[in-house]
């Protein structure tokens, strides 16, 4: 059974891989031949069949997903709808965000998905009084303007448009400030989603408001209800460098633990009813049967209001496993229940395979089943349980390295003596006593919730301290498959038991894992990476010694931007800790939004930029020196040269920020790319003017995204490029590029690649330039649905 589980799991992931899904015919016939080779008995038929079906059967629930889909023609449309709230609204500044189960469409000819995601921004009460909170379950009548799913593309960034899917969601969107045509209709619309979300918003407000105004209230949240969104990013930070950050959620050993103190509590009262006359509840029912459903019954309802996430799930499933078997008197091995629980995951959930917290996990049980085989326990009493709970904190942290490293491309060196400190205080102290405050009334939440949180503060300043040092995380280059696999056998090498051979030895599997470097171009070449950032810029040039950053992307919202989300991520992964440069073109968000975070999050020698003295990036860098048209410098045989601004305009305080745009050059062996920023047709008149000369290159960064007011035909000509790249944001407000600036690149010839269809350009100059798309090479059938 455990082989076909697997061979089940195997075939949903390689679904997932596809760039198209197979058609309904060849599903029918995978799915009959499937059913032929399980009819074998044989072995290795039975494995194949399992494989074929469930890849089929996560073929189908793709289908049945991607037909849900918003016409393309109603996109950019303002469209009524009445439907129910069905998700926990995220309340940020200026308003909310919630998915909307759609029940009917007002407009005459419209079609909308069954469930799309909206965002309220500014919302008011009817009478146009103070802001009103949506809750789960109440039905409205609503005015949005959606979109297909869309999300930014780049390497060892999160895929968007996997995580709607997964989430049922179909189309995003906006509410329409559409006045009295946006009501509330009914208060409450019952249906069992509804209750359990309202319940999850009624805990949340009322921990809330004990803990207004403190600093960790979004982490007691978090560990009552599982939502994470109350966290900022830089709490976050300390908890990944610290390798906590499991903790920091309902996690399987939370649930566990509420499980096993329910069950404890109902055998205990069980086994003393015959105190009670006429109820000698052990002659009807063993009280161990009744443990094993309280504590089923108990973990399903924190399960459940913990968002029904895959750690949660799992955690479940194994529970009623062995419940099940308790209770119809069955012996089954942990790698069964385990297995089982793998395969109820997937069967709801193929998408599941798509996520970090699946593999890490069903990881970490795999790993701690693994490391107990063999060991025979001889110690008693509390040195027993500190034994095992130290060797099961070994095995964990060892046996996650590889995992870790492929899916973060770091690993917390601190980890161990964090979790040391953070599992016993979060899971015996800081968790029961949220549990508690959030189910007690107001008079007596506050204090217990205030002990709770007092906890978590401290741990916290605890952490910080062991965060802050530059040896608390290891980091490398995502590893190759080769890598990877022989990482995880030197793992189980060193995780073996008892008396297999210098199980040290299993270390040396993992030096090309850690030792690792990040690729670079040979001498006299560069590349260029044009990132999907939205409506922004931000591209990585590399030479072979040296990376400089030009623009940082966009700020979203407050906390989070294009360097949080896109850009340290993909240098993380590339194993790369240090840039020598960072150039911020001008002050406009969408270029120097997530400038601040990236200076936060790698060392940056230098900083070039036309910013005022006084902007905070400026006050954030190390060194900073201003663009200016008599910059130019080589790095391993790489020229950069700036060609704008020109010194004058820095006396000019009514020059427009775009018009100040640090306009660069980069070239080696005859080749070229010019980043023209934001300049406008007066600038690149001045360009045409002062630097007729330089301005040839055969990539353009399409100056201003391709706006009206730039890319003149002039320019255009003086350049002379094969290539245009657009950073521009799916279905901007700004309608960059404009068509007819795109219609004049391509009148000329010019090869266009947009972002927001191409997800991130990778440009190689060597002797020919070498153009490779994100979306091209790594689509899968998700993509543009």
């Amino acid at each position: 059974m455990r082989c076909a589980i697997l061979a089940f799991v195997a075939g949903a992931c390689w679904l997932q891989t596809r760039a198209e899904l197979p058609a309904p015919e060849h599903i029918a016939s995978a799915v009959v031949i499937a059913l032929l080779l399980c009819a074998l008995r044989r072995h290795g038929a039975n494995i194949l069949g399992a494989a074929l079906l469930g890849a089929s059967w996560a073929a189908v629930l793709a289908h049945l997903a991607i037909a849900d889909a918003l016409p393309r023609e109603m996109e950019g449309r303002d469209v009524a709808i009445i439907g129910t709230v069905d998700s926990l609204p995220h309340e940020f500044e200026g308003g909310s965000r919630f998915n909307v189960r759609v029940e009917r469409i007002l407009t005459p000819g419209a079609s909308v998905p069954r469930t799309i995601a909206v965002s309220w921004y500014g919302q008011v009460a009817p009478a146009g009084g103070a802001r009103e909170p949506v809750q789960p379950g109440e039905r409205w009548q609503l005015v949005v303007r959606l979109q297909r799913p869309h999300g930014n593309a780049n390497p060892y960034g999160f895929d968007y448009e996997a995580w709607l899917l997964e989430q049922g969601v179909r189309a995003t969107g906006y509410v329409r400030p559409a006045g009295p045509r946006n009501q509330r209709l009914d208060g409450f619309v019952p249906r069992f989603g509804h209750v359990v979300e309202r319940a999850r918003a009624a805990l949340r407000r009322h921990i809330l408001q004990q803990l207004e105004g403190k600093r960790y209230a979004g982490v007691i949240v978090a560990l009552v209800i599982g939502d994470q969104r109350g966290i900022p990013q830089s709490d976050w930070d300390v908890f990944n460098r610290t390798g906590i950050s499991h903790l920091v959620s309902i996690s399987g050993l939370h649930i566990t633990m509420v499980a096993g103190l329910a069950a404890w509590a109902i055998s205990y009262l069980w086994r003393r009813s015959f105190f009670i006359d006429g109820a000698a509840l052990p002659l009807t029912l063993p009280a161990q049967k009744a443990a094993a459903l309280a504590g089923a019954l108990v973990a399903l309802l924190y399960v459940l209001l913990a968002g029904f996430g895959v750690p949660a799930q799992r955690t479940f499933y194994m529970l009623a496993a062995v419940a099940a078997a308790l209770w119809f008197g069955r012996v089954v091995a942990l790698s069964h229940v385990l297995c089982l629980a793998l395969a109820v995951v997937v069967l709801i959930d193929p998408w599941a395979v798509l996520g970090a917290g699946f593999w890490l996990s069903f990881g970490a049980v795999a790993v701690i089943l693994y490391a107990n085989l063999g060991r025979v326990q001889i110690e008693t009493g509390w040195r027993r349980t500190l034994a095992v709970a130290a060797r099961t904190q070994y095995a964990v942290t060892i046996g996650l390295v590889p995992l870790t490293m492929l899916l973060f491309s770091q690993v917390s060196v601190a980890s161990p003596v964090a979790n040391a400190i953070a599992i016993p205080v979060i899971s015996l102290l800081v968790t029961p006593l949220a549990l508690l405050g959030a189910m007690l009334p107001a008079p007596l939440a506050g204090p217990v919730l205030g002990l709770a949180h007092l906890a978590v503060e401290l741990l916290a300043d605890a952490l910080a301290l062991l965060a802050a040092s530059p040896l608390a995380v290891l980091n490398a280059p995502a590893p190759q498959p080769w890598v990877f696999l022989l990482a995880l056998s030197g793992t189980a090498w060193m995780l073996a038991p008892r008396g297999w051979p210098h199980r040290w030895a299993g270390l040396a599997a993992w030096m090309p894992m850690l030792t690792q470097l990040p690729t670079a171009p040979p001498a006299g070449s560069f590349t260029v990476t044009a990132f999907d950032v939205g409506q922004g810029m931000a591209l990585l040039v590399e030479t072979r010694g040296h990376r400089l950053l030009y623009d940082a992307g966009p700020q979203y919202a407050p906390g989070a931007d294009a360097a949080g989300r896109i850009l340290l991520p993909y240098l993380r992964g590339r194993g790369i800790g240090k840039l020598d440069a960072l150039v911020v073109s001008h002050s406009d968000v969408d270029h120097a939004g997530g400038a601040r975070t990236l200076l936060g999050g790698v060392k940056v020698a230098q900083v070039h930029s036309s910013l005022a003295a006084g902007h905070p990036v400026v006050r954030a860098a190390r060194r900073h020196s201003r663009c200016t048209s008599e910059q130019e410098w080589n790095w391993d045989g790489v020229r950069f040269e700036m060609l704008g601004p020109a010194p004058p305009s820095y006396d000019e305080p009514g020059l427009k920020a775009n018009a100040r745009s640090c306009v660069l050059r980069v070239s080696a062996a005859g080749r070229a790319m010019l980043l023209a920023a934001d300049i406008e047709a007066a600038q690149e008149a001045q360009l045409l003017q002062h630097a007729q000369g330089r301005l040839q290159a055969d990539v353009l960064l399409a100056p201003h995204h391709g706006s009206g007011t730039s890319s003149t035909a002039a320019f255009l000509a003086a350049v002379a490029p094969t290539v245009g790249i657009f950073q521009v944001g799916y279905r901007n407000r700004y309608r960059h590029p404009k068509k007819e600036v795109y219609e004049r690149y391509g009148s000329r010839g010019i090869r266009r690649l947009r972002t927001d269809e191409s997800g991130a350009v990778v440009l190689a100059f060597g002797r020919q330039i070498e153009v490779s798309e994100y979306r091209a090479g790594r689509r899968r059938y998700w993509h543009g649905q």
